[in-house]
C-alpha cells in the first residue's frame, strides 16, 4: 500500500482515538479526500449528540457535502477506521464516493461490541418475515405527489 494511504488511514484512526478519548462516541473516524487533499473530517458524535445515525461516515460525508455545495461526491474517497456497518455503506452509494479504504473489519467491531450483523440479516429477509414490523397503508395522495415529482420540469434528479 502506498504511503499516501497509510497516511489517510492513520489519520482517521488518529481522529477516531482522539474524538474516543474526548468522549464524543465510539472509536470510529473517518475522512473524505479528493485528489490526494483531505476535504472532510468525521467522527462518531452518537452518544454526544443523541443522533443515532452520526456515526464517523456519515458525519465526514455530511462535512465534505457542505464545504463542496454538493451531494455527489464523485471523484472523493472515503478512509474509516472500521468496515462501515450497513448505514453507512448506504450512504457512501448515496453519495457516489469512489471508493473505500477502512482499517478495522466488522468482526474487529463486533469483538468488541459493535455487531452489526444483525441489520445485514434482516435488510436481506423479505419485509414480511424482518424483526420490526412494517406495514403498507394506502394513501392515494402519496402516489399523487410522486406523479408530481416524476412531471417536474425543475427537478433535480439524485
Amino acid at each position: 500500500m502506498c504511503d499516501a494511504k497509510k497516511g489517510h488511514m492513520r489519520h482517521a484512526v488518529d481522529l477516531s482515538r482522539q474524538k474516543m478519548d474526548e468522549g464524543c462516541g465510539g472509536p470510529f473516524g473517518a475522512i473524505i479526500v479528493r485528489d490526494g487533499t483531505v476535504i472532510a473530517e468525521g467522527w462518531n458524535n452518537v452518544t454526544s449528540k443523541n443522533d443515532p445515525t452520526a456515526h464517523a461516515e456519515v458525519s465526514a460525508i455530511r462535512a465534505a457535502c457542505e464545504k463542496l455545495g454538493t451531494f455527489d461526491l464523485s471523484g472523493c474517497e472515503i478512509y474509516t477506521s472500521c468496515e462501515p456497518c450497513p448505514m453507512c455503506l448506504s450512504a457512501i452509494y448515496w453519495a457516489r464516493l469512489d471508493k473505500i479504504y477502512y482499517a478495522n473489519g466488522r468482526e474487529d467491531a463486533a469483538a468488541i461490541g459493535f455487531d452489526d450483523q444483525f441489520l445485514y440479516d434482516e435488510v436481506a429477509k423479505p419485509m414480511s418475515d424482518r424483526t420490526l414490523p412494517i406495514e403498507y397503508v394506502d394513501v392515494p395522495e402519496a402516489r399523487d405527489v410522486f406523479a408530481a415529482w416524476d412531471a417536474k420540469e425543475d427537478k433535480i434528479a439524485y
